[in-house]
Order: structure tokens, then C-alpha cells, then sequence
């Protein structure tokens, strides 16, 4: 009874196999319901070769003696203070509404809290104590629901804030962070929108990064325990926040180092999320940079194309002057053409002929409330003597005090300047 069934299924078979041979397959395709393979990438478009005049000038670093005040420019109508002193590597502020003031010490993995108690305008040496240490790189603040959240070398921590400033045991919010490589210094903040924002930096000058999460702004979770790449292509975007009134994010980018003194500009961008920013192949307004290695540009030929996807800047500043903070002015204490624009720490340049940064700058935004220019706020920090250049301050954190005037850090020589306006309250 089996056989007619075996000789049935020989027959189904052989037409099978004749209707399969009377159909045109390619030797080199792919087989019918197959995924076609993908085209070959061509080689790179061939760059023509260039030549970069590049100049290492470390202005020669001087320590802060209180006759160098009358050095420092403000604009009429300003004066300027120092608040604290002998600080050590003072970076990122982190002011309080009942006037005390965290501040991190990167070089020495730790949190300082502060508070003029007998109000005579300094932060006397009573009046400062460490509360939270051996914090690896900790650079970075941000305050919400009585917690200090402070992101370091491979983990964001969250402290409870006693009243009296005190901090409770660090505990790790999230971690696993990139290496830090080059860019040690991070920031982090809380958004509007409720998630953590947290800059990462990338581990070396004008090389594609290894890691995904390199040279990015991350958006984690209320609760730490999810993240994202939120936006990508920023090299060094440590300074950033909100604008008060349109709630629109902003950063000041860090441009590659060698590429001679005037390119890449320093960047102002709206930062978006998924969007890509171009470095280190293009810098400024999508402008391709004849210097990077357009061998590892993702899917695309050439750096024009590539950058004519990316998103450009909206304002730049002077090549190399190395943004390092950001802060959105919203006290009283400044005339009200003050309100709502942005300060940025430049840290200063050490790559360029005339050395470029060593100050705090306004970014002036307009009715519309919409970034127009940069311009300096307090300089002097660098001058040139006797045809040598020199300077007594590395600027770097820079906040809105809790009176509404401004305070910024000089992580060199460990000081705590302080902006007022004169006719302010």
C-alpha cells in the first residue's frame, strides 16, 4: 500500500525540481526571498592635502594677588569681587536660595559648601567645610527635591541636603559612564521636561569615538535606570541649560585643538534631540574641517555631504577659547537688558598665537528671545608684558548667586569672584 504513495511523491518532486530549474536565478543575486545584499561602499573621495599652522602658547600662569583686580574689565556700571581664595581646583558652582554655595574640586574628588554667615561678602575660612570626598573627577551640579545630584568620572551620584548643608553618604544615581579620556570635566543638569541631562565629552581631539555615548548630551530617567544618546557630534558641550523663557536648550561646544588658530570656532547650538552636530568632521555652520580624516565619516563620501546633514551653529566665538560653563541670568540684581541671557566660562586657550578665552562672556539674546551675539563680560585675565603673554586665572564655573549677582571660579589659583551691578539692590 505504500508504494502507489512513494510513487506520488517522486512525481510532486521531480516537477517541483523542473519548475525551479525553468526559473532564472542569477549565480550572483540573492535567492527569491533573500534580502538583497548591500552595494559595496566605494572608496573615499580623494581630499586634496593641506597644511596647518598650529602655535602652543601657555600664556605664563601667574597667582592671584589682590592688586590684579585692577586689572579686570566689567562693563560700566559693574564691579567685581573676590568672595573666597586658596580654594584649590575650584570648578562648578552650585548656589542655594538660602545663600550657602556647593562647589566641586575636580583635581581633589570633592564637594565644599559654603555660606557668608556673618554677611560680610566673603566666604571667610569659618565658613567653608568639605561635605562629600572621594568623588572621582566630580565636576558637574544640580539641585532638585532636596537632593545634590553630581556627575564625575564614570558614575552621576544624588546626596540628601541636611539645613544645614551637610550631605548624606553618596550614592551612585547611574553609572558606567565612558571613559574619560582627553575631557575629564562633565556637566549635568535637570530638564524641564523632568529627565537628567548629562554631558560626555570625547576621549580624544578629532578621532570618530569608540563608544557611542562619547562626545554626546545623554537624557537619563527620572530614576537613573534608562538613558539615551539625546543628541551626538558635540566634542565638548560641558556648559549648557534652558533658556527661561523659551525653554529651548542650549551648549557651548568646544572646537578641535591643531587646526591652527582660527578654526574650529568655539559654538553656540540649539541642542535637539537625535540630531547630530558634525564634530569632527565639520564645525561651525556644517563647514567641513579640511583637517579631520574623512576615511571614518558613517555611510556617506564625502565631508560636504556629510555635513550638509548635521545641524550647524547658530553663533561662534574665537577658536580655542575653551567654554566650559554656561548659566541663564535670572536674578534682579542686573539691569533688565540682563535677564534671561546666558553667561559662559571660557577657560582660555593654550594652541594659538594670541591667546583666546581667559574671561566670562554674555550671550545677549534679543526681544524675541533669541541668541544675537557673544560678547566679553569680565575680562583682563590675560595681557601681554614686556612681549610675553601672562596670565592670573583660569575661569570655569560660573552661576547666578542668590542676591542675583554673578559668581564665577578660577580653578587655578582657587577663587570665588563675585559681578555686581552698582545701582542693583
Amino acid at each position: 500500500m505504500r508504494k502507489p504513495l512513494l510513487a506520488a511523491l517522486t512525481v510532486a518532486l521531480a516537477g517541483a525540481f523542473s519548475a525551479l530549474a525553468q526559473t532564472a536565478i542569477p549565480l550572483t543575486g540573492p535567492f527569491p526571498g533573500q534580502p538583497t545584499p548591500p552595494t559595496p561602499r566605494p572608496l573615499p573621495a580623494p581630499e586634496a592635502p593641506v597644511t596647518v599652522t598650529a602655535t602652543r602658547n601657555e600664556p605664563t600662569a601667574l597667582g592671584f594677588t589682590p592688586d590684579k583686580l585692577a586689572r579686570l574689565k566689567v562693563p560700566a556700571g559693574f564691579t567685581v569681587s573676590v568672595m573666597a581664595s586658596e580654594l584649590g581646583n575650584a570648578r562648578s558652582l552650585q548656589p542655594m536660595p538660602d545663600g550657602g554655595v556647593y562647589l566641586s574640586r575636580t583635581k581633589q574628588n570633592d564637594i565644599w559648601y559654603m555660606k557668608d554667615v556673618n554677611g560680610d561678602g566673603k566666604f571667610d575660612a569659618g565658613e567653608r567645610r568639605q561635605v562629600a570626598s572621594n568623588l572621582s573627577l566630580v565636576h558637574g551640579m544640580d539641585v532638585k527635591n532636596g537632593k545634590l545630584y553630581a556627575i564625575g568620572q564614570h558614575d552621576i551620584w544624588v546626596m540628601d541636603i541636611a539645613k544645614d548643608g551637610t550631605l548624606s553618604v553618596p550614592r551612585v544615581f547611574a553609572s558606567q559612564l565612558p571613559d574619560v579620556g582627553q575631557h575629564s570635566a562633565r556637566g549635568v543638569k535637570w530638564g524641564p521636561d523632568g529627565f537628567l541631562y548629562a554631558s560626555i565629552g570625547s576621549t580624544n581631539n578629532d578621532a570618530a569615538p569608540q563608544n557611542p555615548e562619547e562626545a554626546t548630551i545623554l537624557r537619563l530617567s527620572p530614576d537613573g535606570k534608562w538613558r539615551e544618546v539625546y543628541a551626538r557630534g558635540l566634542r565638548h558641550t560641558i556648559g549648557f541649560g534652558w533658556q527661561p523663557v523659551t525653554k529651548t536648550l542650549y551648549g557651548m561646544d568646544q572646537g578641535s585643538d591643531w587646526h591652527g588658530d582660527n578654526i574650529p570656532p568655539e559654538e553656540l547650538n540649539v541642542i535637539q534631540r537625535g540630531r547630530v552636530y558634525g564634530w569632527p568632521y565639520c564645525y561651525g555652520d556644517r563647514q567641513p574641517d579640511p583637517y579631520a580624516n574623512s576615511s571614518t565619516i558613517p555611510g556617506l563620501i564625502t565631508k560636504t555631504d556629510y555635513c550638509n546633514r548635521t545641524q550647524g551653529s547658530l553663533l561662534n566665538y574665537t577658536a580655542h577659547a575653551a567654554a566650559i560653563d554656561l548659566t541663564f541670568y535670572t536674578g534682579n540684581q542686573f539691569p533688565g537688558e540682563y535677564r534671561n541671557d546666558a553667561f559662559v566660562a571660557f577657560r582660555g586657550s593654550w594652541n594659538r598665537n594670541e591667546p583666546s578665552g581667559y574671561e566670562i562672556a554674555r550671550v545677549d539674546f534679543d526681544a524675541q528671545n533669541r541668541p544675537v551675539s557673544i560678547t566679553p563680560f569680565v575680562s583682563g585675565f590675560v595681557f601681554q608684558e614686556q612681549g610675553q603673554w601672562k596670565q592670573f586665572g583660569r575661569v570655569a564655573g560660573v552661576a547666578v548667586y542668590n542676591d542675583g549677582s554673578l559668581l564665577f571660579t578660577d580653578d587655578q589659583s582657587g577663587v570665588i569672584y563675585r559681578v555686581r551691578a552698582t545701582g542693583g539692590q
